[in-house]
């Protein structure tokens, strides 16, 4: 009989920690195919970070190293620069990569680290207690902006593939969805594409992937999705912000 449908060698057979409808599982699992596909697992080193997902580890057969909080970017480099033959990812949330860890972000990109970053933007803090993260839209409510976020006080949100993109050293900038089918099969376009361009050393690729909270969104899991949809993709528009790496 022929198998149409499997689980990626590269995904564990753990039991997951996250909530229910929480997408995080979608994005795993995308990461995991792209691995087995490029036929590089025994090569991987992911970074895990601080947040919902800081127990990644526990979801991948490869090699892991967790991460203070922000400061994957900087381990990844690390790894890289100690291991060229590794094929290094991190994985971050929006307060650990936009937040905290702007700096290392910023500058990874910014010396074109030959690295795949694999960022997961749900615009809140999940894993703390749903407090406003970088990426909350003006007026949306959090426990921390009961009233919704004040752009007056508090500030916009951080579009970090659209400033990203503006940067000499990036080679691969998208942004993606898990919102529906369509879009889960973009996103793993897009992270397969990530890791080739690592595997051809083109440079550094972050995959910006909008993501659910139902749990801190208080949404139940299916009218998040197109909470989602209404909301997220109006102000953080999907698409490549920047691609060179056919030019190289």
């Amino acid at each position: 009989m022929a198998v149409l449908f499997k689980k990626p060698a590269a995904l564990s057979s753990g039991t997951t920690h996250y909530c229910p409808g929480c997408t995080h599982g979608i994005i795993h699992r995308l990461i995991a195919e792209a691995i087995d596909e490029l036929d590089i697992q025994g090569r991987v080193v992911g970074i895990a970070p601080v947040g919902c997902s800081v127990l990644a580890y526990n979801y991948f057969n490869c090699d892991m190293q967790q991460a203070s909080h922000g400061r994957a970017p900087a381990v990844a480099t690390g790894v890289k620069r100690a291991r060229p033959d590794t094929i290094v990812f991190s994985y971050q949330g929006d307060g650990d990569l936009a937040s905290i860890g702007t700096a290392e972000i910023i500058h990874a990109a910014a010396r074109a680290e030959n690295i795949t970053v694999i960022f997961v933007n749900n615009a809140i803090y999940g894993m703390t207690g749903g407090q406003m993260a970088p990426t909350t839209l003006p007026e949306q409510k959090t426990t921390t902006s009961p009233y919704g976020r004040n752009i007056a006080t508090a500030g916009y949100p951080l579009r970090v593939s659209e400033m990203l993109a503006t940067m000499d050293g990036p080679a691969y900038i998208v942004r993606t969805s898990v919102h529906d089918i369509k879009e889960i099969n973009k996103t793993k376009k897009a992270i397969l594409k990530g890791f080739k361009y690592q595997v051809e050393g083109k440079g550094f690729s972050m995959i910006e992937v909008l993501s659910t909270c139902p749990t801190n969104w208080g949404i139940a899991p299916v009218p998040a999705l197109q909470w989602l949809k209404d909301n997220l993709l109006p102000y953080y528009p999907l698409g490549v912000y920047k691609d060179t790496g056919e030019d190289k």
